[in-house]
């Protein structure tokens, strides 16, 4: 088995905080919606490539080099990503 590793890419992406989940940028996004659940947290519903994801507070929302969106929770992100100044 061979070894790769992933090629560097910038990526844009945002922390969800579910008491901005009504702010415009994020309405604005057609594949993007909000969900306020019974227990009273907001989720937000994104449709994806592979269907539908559900990003919960303190998930980070990634905009991919397609301009797709997903969402990834805060340990893989914290582990995946670093900030590019």
């Amino acid at each position: 088995m061979n070894k790769y590793r992933k090629k560097p890419v910038v990526i844009e992406a945002f922390q969800f905080d579910s008491s901005d989940a009504l702010s415009e940028s994020i309405l604005k996004e057609p594949n993007i919606s909000v969900k306020f659940e019974e227990s009273g947290d907001t989720v937000l519903l994104i449709q994806t490539l592979e269907g539908v994801m559900t990003a919960k507070n303190g998930d980070w929302i990634i905009k991919g080099i397609k301009g797709e969106f997903y969402p990834c929770r805060d340990d893989i992100f914290q582990a995946t990503y670093e900030k590019v100044e």
